[in-house]
């Protein structure tokens, strides 16, 4: 099993604190998670860190890595109405449906264009390519940074298709079983998205988007949600 310390999130995140000026004393690991390759999945550690001032901070951290996640927009050609295609699957948080923009955690990879076709692809079966991604955020957005060093890079995509492609994308059952992933595909509108999704990374993603590319225009058919 690979020692945590020789993983790429450990020595990405320990350059971080390095960059901010942090003193790490001493550190101890109380658990980690390997995956099945062995490569060390997350990391619980304790220890004692100073801020340049010599403030101490929460002794307690969760390594879990950097994180992709790619809004994909398809525009119907006929009609020029506008769709986000969502992934779908039941999540531990409670047990119920979370509905999500395809996303991956980037471990040992530092490249998170490659991360990012990857798991478009796994996730949705869209291939596209890392020229065709757009970055909404040039610094790392961080989800709990109390606990948590996970961060993301947040992409679009956009792509102009006949309805009948676009039919192609819904309730399509994707995912990588070997990873415990169980998903299905969800076409719907922007809106729609906004009710649906329920995770703050999801809608922060949406709202990027928007503050970017501009609102859409009313959906000709705002009605029911496609599955």
């Amino acid at each position: 099993m690979q020692p945590y310390n020789e993983s790429m999130k450990y020595r990405r995140w320990r350059e971080l604190l390095r960059r901010n000026g942090i003193d790490v004393k001493s550190e101890e690991e109380l658990y980690t998670v390997h995956k099945p390759d062995g490569e060390a999945l997350f990391i619980l550690l304790r220890m004692h860190a100073v801020d340049p001032d010599g403030v101490p901070l929460l002794p307690t951290v969760m390594l879990r890595g950097h994180f992709v996640s790619v809004l994909i927009c398809l525009t119907n050609r006929e009609t020029g109405q506008r769709f986000l295609l969502l992934v779908k699957q039941r999540r531990v948080a409670d047990g119920s449906y979370f509905y999500e923009h395809p996303a991956g955690m980037c471990d040992s990879d530092t490249d998170p264009y490659a991360v990012a076709v990857r798991e478009v692809e796994e996730e949705t079966g869209l291939v596209i390519g890392r020229d065709d991604l757009h970055r909404l955020n040039q610094e790392l957005l961080y989800s709990s940074p109390g606990l948590l060093d996970e961060a993301g890079y947040f992409f679009y995509y956009e792509r102009t298709l006949p309805e009948s492609e676009i039919a192609r994308y819904r309730n399509r059952q994707t995912g990588a079983v070997g990873e415990h992933e169980y998903i299905r595909t969800h076409i719907c509108t922007l809106d729609e998205a906004k009710r649906l999704i329920r995770n703050t990374n999801g809608l922060l993603h949406l709202y990027l988007y928007e503050a970017v590319r501009g609102a859409a225009s009313e959906d000709k058919n705002p009605g029911a949600t496609h599955d």
